[in-house]
């Protein structure tokens, strides 16, 4: 009996129904998928120990089999069972498996029922080569309507959409998951395993999408509403051919199961149906088949050349066509050139041993050639030892059995696999057939599974597929927030809160997008009043800010400082959702707020005092003003007029709040601590506005390189003065300058150990610094004289040392000399010439003024780095040589600023210094040392010298 008509008419269910009605039967179906979906439904039926399934890689046969569920290439000959079913008869007319279908057409019978199901294009074949048969009409259960092209965006759920490469169908696949959360994949070349896993997350409705080759036109029974088809045409082996519209009928007709009603169309590049074409689909009529392919049965097993001529001939009856060379006999023809195989095929056994052979499907899609050899190595074993050598067969799967690997790897070691299950699965081909069955399942099995968890992964947005599966059915989606922050919708993460911020997870995107936000800030609404209450009361210590300026809560960013209308009044923004409301918003800003506020006092306290002193009034005051906006630190060179305007009344209200008048810098020693500088350095970069904040050099380091490409001033907020390659630590240079007060720098000196020391340097290290202060450095070698032993010397403990005090204005030892600057003349004694940046040392007050209690603050040996001994011999000196350099005052340095012409140096005597000033030495002179300091009139009229004559009369 033919039992004919489109799809969707339940023709397989049908068959099934009259199969178990009898004791034994075998149904062939044309995908070894759809055999697995029916031996499951019978299994569920009957058991599973009288059912048994057959196909080329798959063979689970119970002792008491009855009912045989097999591919059509698999059905067993001559099993004599009452009832024989073969489905899709229609494929009769495939170039490439049409003559199977053919020779089952016409050689399988069942002993009381046979049954051919199929498209009622084979009717006009059916009646002229089976005349006894018997024709069965079933109509449609539902409606199939052409609804014209969409996109895929567009695409309704519960669409199959239908591509024709792999290629294809991934690039559709990962469409669907970034705009609808994912689809299902299923392909022919899918193992059993990895295609149900598929289908389940569409059947399961986890996906609402299905994206499939045209294996789901043959008989696959799923649950679609819509089929669309992304292409009209496909690689048929041979060439790129578009499909006939029985084809498109065959597959659009997967749409509407049951009594629902289903769609087609078309979507991506392929074009809209032709009218006619979309309608004959719709009415289920097709131009009728008049011819199937067919090849010879009768098969001669004399030889190699006798067997292809077998293969060859050609149908005597007008319905029949020859079928195009198929992949078994191309194998076989390729292995006759072999001259090892056509000399072991020398009798017919071998010949149909040959014959099994090259029927092994080429699984992996490889070229001729090598599938040909593979082939060659089966049959030299399998003629040779009777069946495939153990080691051999297990060296091969070995070589696949591994899980790693992305989507195309995975695929192809399933391709391999297929092959050795398929050789597993042949009777008699290997010693122990139970144990390679179970091995080559096996590994089919694990890299089956790890394929469908790629493809999963690579295609399925569980969480968004999830998120609308609800939306769909328009239920409200629940959020909750962890105690780290992750939230979650419906169970499936979404983001995080960071802060006061809620971050979407980077996968958020398309349809869902919104409604997942909405639901997740929802669900934040009192999580944000809980933890701005927490931040609130939180403790300083838990907050912190950053070097570009951030505000940190623990690991996350709560706000930001920016400019205020003060350097030591930055303002706050907080980083809140809208979502949070305006209450949130404001009492986190007003701990933000508290928080720097506070910092700022703990830390500039020395500023805030100077700022805060309403006793300094006049010059002092301005000076204080200028001190505070400079954040605590002042190049000398910038101020030198004010510091000349400054009397010592004024300078020790100044120094009352830790204020150190230092040759080079104006500073409070409390604010070079690190605490402070990182600080200082992030409000001195919001007040000039900067981009990008420049970070503080690491603490406890005596000298840094120096920056050229930093913004002027910052190696002054960092607490070092850059002078030559690198730049030193304003304190550490100023307790320099004492040092080489006491040096004749007229005659030159050498550097001592305590100035190598101090400065943690080199000797040539030192040399460019002295450079950068304005000396001339020549160097110089000369025999190494050794150190003599130095003897103990009777020193008096109580005998006071001579202490050189800068942050007192204590006058330095000057320079035989020095250059005079037009102002010296009318300076009043005791008045320092004030340098410029990197200019020689200058004379403030006398001696007597020192005390030594306002000494520059020691640096702990700690804080000077380790560096090359100060009497160390440089390597590239002999060790009877050593190198010396000898440091001159040379003419200042004045960072490129541009300088006006000095008057000229007066020639002959040397011209006398006005009102007593206090640098004695005379200008004019030859380099020399200097004199002996001798007793100076004091004139009445200065009042730093009446101050002196007060002093000495309280004597």
């Amino acid at each position: 009996m033919a039992i004919l008509g489109p799809t969707n008419t339940g023709k397989t269910h049908y068959a099934i129904e009259r199969m178990l009605g009898y004791r034994t039967g075998i149904i062939g179906l044309p995908l070894r998928l759809l055999a697995r979906e029916v031996y499951d439904r019978i299994v569920a039926i009957r058991g599973p120990s009288v059912v048994a399934l057959v196909t080329g890689e798959e063979r689970i046969v119970p002792p008491r089999t009855q009912y045989w569920v097999c591919t059509v290439e698999a059905m067993p000959e001559g099993m004599g069972t009452d009832f024989v079913a073969v489905d899709e008869i229609q494929l009769c007319a495939d170039p490439e498996r049409g003559h199977v279908f053919t020779d089952r057409l016409l050689r399988m019978r069942g002993l009381h029922e046979t049954q051919f199901l199929g498209s009622d294009t084979m009717r006009g074949p059916i009646a002229a080569l089976v005349p006894e048969a018997q024709f069965m009409h079933r109509e449609r259960m539902s409606q199939l309507v052409y609804v014209g092209s969409k996109k895929i965006s567009r695409m309704p759920a519960r669409s199959a959409i239908v591509g024709f490469s792999v290629e294809n169908v991934y690039a559709i696949a990962e469409l669907l998951r970034r705009q609808k959360g994912g689809a299902a994949v299923v392909m022919g070349a899918l193992s059993p395993r990895t295609r149900n896993a598929q289908v389940a997350l569409y059947q399961n409705g986890e996906v609402d999408y299905l994206v499939a080759t045209d294996a789901i036109g043959m008989g696959l029974n799923l649950d679609i509403d819509h089929v669309a088809f992304s292409s009209l045409t496909k690689f048929d082996g041979r060439r790129m051919r578009p499909l006939a519209p029985n084809e498109l009928a065959q597959i659009a007709g997967r749409a509407g199961r049951g009594m629902s009603d289903g769609t087609f169309g078309v979507t991506g590049e392929a074009s809209p149906l032709d009218d006619a074409v979309a309608q004959a689909i719709m009415d289920h009529r097709f131009a009728p088949l008049k011819k199937v392919n067919w090849r010879s049965a009768a098969l001669q097993y004399g030889n190699i050349e006798a067997l292809i001529a077998s293969l060859e001939t050609a149908p005597e009856s007008e319905h029949l066509a020859r079928a195009r060379e198929a992949d078994d006999l191309a194998a076989l023809k390729s292995l006759s050139q072999f001259a090892e195989v056509t000399a072991r095929a020398s009798d017919p056994n071998s010949v149909r041993l040959l014959w099994d052979v090259c029927r092994i499907p080429d699984f992996r899609g490889i070229s001729r050639g090598e599938h040909a050899g593979l082939l060659s190595a089966i049959f030299n074993h399998l003629h040779e030892r009777g069946a495939v050598p153990d080691d051999w067969l297990a060296r091969q799967i070995r070589q696949i059995d591994r899980t790693d690997g992305d989507i195309d790897t995975l695929s192809k070691r399933l391709a391999y696999i297929r092959t050795w299950t398929y050789v597993a699965q042949r009777k008699g081909w290997t010693r122990d057939e139970k144990h390679w069955r179970s091995e080559t399942r096996a590994v089919e099995d694990r890299v089956s599974d790890a394929l469908h968890e790629r493809l999963t992964q690579r295609f399925v947005d569980r969480r968004t597929s999830v998120l609308l599966r609800r939306l769909k059915q328009k239920e409200a989606l629940l959020a909750e927030v962890n105690d780290k922050g992750d939230v979650t919708v419906e169970g499936e993460y979404v983001g995080r809160l960071s802060g006061f911020s809620f971050l979407p997870d980077k996968g958020e995107a398309g349809v869902a997008d919104k409604a997942v936000k909405s639901a997740a800030l929802q669900a934040l609404g009192p999580q944000f009043h809980l933890r701005a209450d927490r931040f609130y009361n939180a403790p300083d210590t838990e907050i912190d800010f950053t070097e570009q300026g951030g505000l940190m809560w623990g690991d996350a960013a709560v706000g930001k400082l920016t400019a205020g209308s003060e350097p030591l009044k930055p303002q706050v923004v907080a980083f809140v959702d809208d979502e949070a409301g305006p209450e949130v918003a404001e009492k986190v800003q007003r701990r933000l707020q508290h928080f720097i506020d506070r910092k700022i006092a703990a830390l500039l306290e020395p500023l805030l005092t100077l700022q805060r002193d309403e006793t300094l009034t006049g010059l002092t005051k301005g000076f204080a003003f200028r001190m505070v906006e400079a954040l605590g630190i002042l190049p000398r060179v910038e101020v030198a007029a004010e510091v000349k305007d400054l009397d010592q009344d004024a300078r020790g209200a100044l120094r009352k709040h830790g204020l150190r008048f230092g040759q080079f810098t104006i500073f409070m020693p409390l604010l070079l601590k690190p605490a402070p500088t990182r600080l200082r350095l992030v409000l001195w970069s919001l007040a000039r506005g900067l981009d990008d904040f420049p970070e503080a050099p690491p603490p406890g380091l005596v000298t840094v390189p120096a920056l050229r490409e930093a913004p002027q001033g910052y190696h002054a907020m960092c607490g070092y003065y850059a002078a030559g390659e690198r730049a030193i630590r304003i304190d550490m240079l100023e307790r320099l300058a004492d040092m080489l007060r006491a040096q004749d720098s007229r005659a030159g000196f050498e550097a001592s150990a305590d100035m190598l020391s101090i400065t943690g340097m080199t000797l040539e290290q030192f040399a460019d610094l002295m450079q950068g202060l304005g000396y001339r450095a020549e160097r110089g070698e000369r025999a190494k004289v050794k150190t003599p032993v130095p003897q103990p010397v009777d020193e008096d403990p109580e005998k006071d040392q001579p202490v050189m005090d800068v942050g007192r204005d204590v006058p330095p030892v000057v320079p035989s000399d020095p250059p005079a600057s037009p102002e010296a003349a009318d300076r009043p004694a005791g008045v320092a010439d004030i340098p410029a940046e990197g200019a020689a040392p200058i004379v403030e007050e006398p001696p007597t003024q020192a005390k030594a209690d306002d000494d520059i603050p020691e640096v702990d040996d700690g804080e000077i780095p380790v560096g090359t001994a100060p009497d160390a011999t440089p390597a590239d000196t002999t060790p009877e040589e050593e190198v010396f350099y000898t440091f001159t005052w040379s003419r200042p340095r004045h960072s490129g600023k541009p300088q006006g012409k000095k008057p000229p140096r007066p020639r002959g005597k040397p011209q006398a210094r006005k009102a007593g000033g206090d640098k004695g030495a005379q200008r004019g002179k030859s380099a020399s040392a200097r004199p002996p300091r001798q007793e100076k009139k004091i004139d009445p009229d200065n009042p730093f010298a009446a101050a002196l004559m007060g002093l000495k009369d309280s004597k």
